[in-house]
């Protein structure tokens, strides 16, 4: 069943008899939150439902576009596979995977979380485990702070786990496509080290080569792992390889409606942070140095701030000192993850033809 309005996420399987009762129930579930919201919205509530349709209206897409998302989605209308046991958790999925035919059928899947391997049985799983020697990504270590470690994985010389990656990414994300052609992809996987190894977290892709200034093609937090600042994190890292890399980077469109919300709000923090440390005049290309944000991408967020006012025949960016203040209290009680650029050991791509030394190999 599909409730209308409502993310894909949310289907579920119900018998035929309670078809009737699950509808009322929602539409008196809608009704109720209707009602209270526009009787007890608070500030905090009106500001955040202000923030998600701003995010939505960025991410309208051409109209070729909107055609094939609307074919993936009649495509994808039924999830497959209901449920995914991955290292420590069993993992209730939400959208539709293409996995190959004979694994596609079965309600649960199994998942080596190590090698990525999948299997249609627990035994299987047992079997495998007592044989795989693997405590780690594929692909090179590039970044290690505390409990915390990313790989980058090149999808040309890892396929199988690249694709593996892909398939167990699309059972949590309704709008990627990539799944088998993994060669023009880097992944940076992100992990949580204990003394078993390194455990998924998530990860995103980033095209090798991209013209139009990509610096992540797809992003995922596994379900667990998510409302730990990991998502926040690992689009702070697509960032600081653009500044190694001295370019200016962009998400690739669509993105998730959590994607979305989670860039606008790294951009908003990371603006503010700039505005905060950089007083006097500072123009858009400026902050993009500074950054690595886009300039499109930093005008709408600035935009939907209202800090860009129009004054005297010019648009000027203007944060009072409320705005700077209500943020730092923000992230003093955040309890973000802070990238230290010291441990980040990372060659760009583009330098690497003349044999430049790429990243430490995990022992």
């Amino acid at each position: 069943m599909h409730y209308e309005e409502y993310d894909r996420r949310l289907d579920e399987w119900v018998s035929a008899d309670k078809v009737g009762e699950e509808v009322e129930r929602k539409k008196l579930e809608k009704a109720l939150t209707a009602v209270d919201s526009n009787q007890k919205m608070t500030r905090t509530q009106k500001r955040r439902h202000d923030e998600i349709n701003t995010v939505v209206d960025s991410n309208v897409v051409d109209p070729t576009t909107a055609a094939l998302e609307h074919e993936r989605e009649e495509a994808t209308k039924v999830k497959n596979i209901q449920s995914v046991e991955f290292g420590i958790y069993e993992m209730d999925t939400w959208y539709y995977s293409p996995f190959p035919e004979e694994y596609s059928t079965t309600p649960k899947l199994y998942m080596c979380e190590f090698c990525l391997k999948y299997m249609r049985k627990a035994k299987t799983l047992e079997r495998h485990k007592a044989k795989c020697d693997r405590r780690h990504p594929a692909g090179d270590e590039i970044y290690r702070h505390d409990n915390v470690s990313l790989f980058e994985v090149d999808g040309k010389k890892e396929k199988v786990y690249c694709q593996s990656l892909c398939l167990l990414s699309k059972l949590f994300l309704d709008h990627k496509t990539l799944y088998y052609d993994v060669d023009p992809f880097l992944f940076y996987v992100m992990t949580e080290v204990d003394d078993r190894g390194c455990h998924v977290v998530g990860y995103f892709s980033k095209e090798k080569e991209s013209p139009d200034d990509h610096n992540l093609a797809c992003i995922m937090v596994l379900p667990p792992y998510q409302r730990k600042r990991y998502g926040r994190f690992l689009i702070q890292f697509s960032y600081e390889l653009s500044k190694k890399e001295q370019k200016v980077g962009t998400p690739e469109r669509p993105l998730s409606d959590l994607g979305l919300l989670s860039y606008r709000s790294y951009w908003k923090s990371v603006l503010l942070d700039v505005l905060n440390k950089h007083r006097g005049n500072l123009s858009i290309k400026d902050i993009s140095l500074l950054t690595a944000i886009k300039p499109d991408d930093i005008i709408t967020t600035l935009q939907s701030m209202g800090l860009i006012k129009y004054w005297k025949g010019q648009h000027l960016i203007s944060v009072s000192p409320k705005v700077i203040e209500d943020h730092l209290a923000r992230q003093k009680s955040s309890g973000l993850l802070i990238f230290d650029e010291t441990k980040l050991v990372w060659t760009p791509p583009a330098e690497r033809a003349g044999g430049v030394a790429v990243a430490r190999k995990t022992r």
